[in-house]
Parts: C-alpha cells; sequence; structure tokens
C-alpha cells in the first residue's frame, strides 16, 4: 500500500523509477492504481500500452510503460 501512495503522489510529475532487478526509468507518472505504475518514457525503445498492442500510432515520441508496483525499489521526483 505504501508504494501505491507514494506513486500517486507523483502522479503528473516527471521521476525516475528504480526497479528491484536495477533498471532506472525515467518519464511522468500517468496513472497509478493498485496494482502497477503507467510512467510515460522519453521515447527509448519501450512500446507498449495498454490501448495499442504494437506501439502507438505513428507520430508519437514517446510511450506508456506499465511496472508493477511489487518491482518498484525507489521512486524520485526530478
Amino acid at each position: 500500500m505504501e508504494a501505491y501512495y507514494n506513486c500517486l503522489r507523483c502522479k503528473g510529475r516527471k521521476v525516475r523509477v528504480l526497479t528491484r532487478d536495477g533498471r532506472q526509468y525515467t518519464g511522468v507518472v500517468k496513472d497509478v492504481d493498485f496494482n502497477n505504475l503507467y510512467l510515460e518514457t522519453e521515447g527509448g525503445d519501450v512500446k507498449t500500452s495498454a490501448f495499442y498492442p504494437y506501439g502507438y500510432p505513428y507520430g508519437y515520441a514517446s510511450s506508456i510503460l506499465t511496472l508493477s508496483l511489487f518491482t518498484l525499489l525507489a521512486i524520485a521526483l526530478i
């Protein structure tokens, strides 16, 4: 529950996320639910989205990355 409330406070803000496996992601928190954090990344090669399974339509520079709250180690405002 604590991870949910920490992420909820960051909604709409630019953050850096560190996961338990050592990966880092930077982007804007678009949404949070009790299981996942939805992070709009700044380009890169991540092309996952609940609405567009093959990435965003032509012309979009960023994409939504879904991260499980269970895998988050830290989240920091930047």
